[in-house]
Order: structure tokens, then C-alpha cells, then sequence
């Protein structure tokens, strides 16, 4: 009776347990690949928030160049400000 036993449990694990196993760590690595609802909100909310301070950055670099621009216009471009020792 035990080698009987041993038997049908190999038999039982080759053909049932470890194809069971395999499709079921498949299907979990499959899920993981794909994102939640969650994980694409988080994704959107990231990317707009991205977008709007890239239109930010933007905006502060237009501000600075123009400033840049009226600061210079007061000075002569051809002087050297330098001290002579």
C-alpha cells in the first residue's frame, strides 16, 4: 500500500500540482505587468502635474529673459567694467 501511495502522489504532482503551479505564476506574472486603476490614475495625475510645470518653467524662463533684456539695455555693451591696478 505505501508504494501504491507514493505513486499516486508523484503521479498527482507531475500532472496536477505543477501544471496548476505554473499556470498560476503566469497568470500572477501577467498581472503584474499590466497596471491597476490605481497605478494609472497615479500615473495621470503624475503626468499632468508634469505638464503644468513644464508651462511653469516656461513661463519663468520668458520672465527672465525679458528681464535679462531690460537690465542689459542700461549698460553700454562695449565698456569693460573691469579696474585697471
Amino acid at each position: 500500500m505505501g508504494d501504491e501511495l507514493i505513486a499516486i502522489v508523484g503521479i498527482l504532482s507531475v500532472f496536477v500540482f505543477a501544471p496548476w503551479m505554473l499556470f498560476h505564476y503566469i497568470t500572477k506574472w501577467r498581472e503584474q505587468k499590466t497596471l491597476r486603476p490605481d497605478g494609472e490614475r497615479i500615473m495621470e495625475d503624475l503626468w499632468h502635474a508634469a505638464k503644468r510645470m513644464e508651462r511653469r518653467i516656461e513661463a519663468l524662463e520668458a520672465l527672465i529673459e525679458s528681464e535679462g533684456e531690460k537690465s542689459t539695455s542700461h549698460y553700454p555693451k562695449d565698456t569693460d567694467y573691469r579696474r585697471d591696478l
